[in-house]
Formats: C-alpha cells, sequence, structure tokens
C-alpha cells in the first residue's frame, strides 16, 4: 500500500507538476511570461464579468423581474 502513495508522489512530482517548475525557474529570468497563466485567468474573470453584468443589465431593463416586498414587511 505504501508503494501505492510513493507512485502517486512520483506521478506529480516527476511528471504533472514539471511545467510549473519551468515556470518558477523562468520566474528569476521573466515575471510577465513566467506569470501567463495567472494573467489568462485574470482575463477570463474579466470578460466572465462584464458579460454577467451586461447580462443583468438587460434583465434590469426589460423590467422582468418581480421587485415588490411581499416576503419581509420591515424592508
Amino acid at each position: 500500500m505504501k508503494d501505492f502513495f510513493y507512485g502517486i508522489q512520483d506521478l506529480f512530482v516527476n511528471y504533472l507538476f514539471l511545467p510549473f517548475d519551468a515556470l518558477r525557474k523562468m520566474q528569476l529570468e521573466n515575471w510577465w511570461t513566467a506569470n501567463f497563466m495567472s494573467w489568462i485567468f485574470i482575463i477570463i474573470g474579466m470578460v466572465a464579468f462584464v458579460y454577467w453584468m451586461l447580462q443583468l443589465k438587460k434583465y434590469n431593463d426589460n423590467n422582468e423581474e418581480d421587485k415588490s416586498v411581499t416576503s419581509h414587511s420591515y424592508l
């Protein structure tokens, strides 16, 4: 059973994390290229945010939401 877990460790450390080790070494040379995955995720998040806000504005402009106060009278 111990060998099974060492096999999983070997798979991740020696094979699956090699690209991240290369990025870690590249950081000393050029910070921008070393963090390109972070920039991609930030861009994806910004695009998703803008899309979501445009969808909310579209539904708000159509007055499709029932904004009447029914559940809490104190609001």
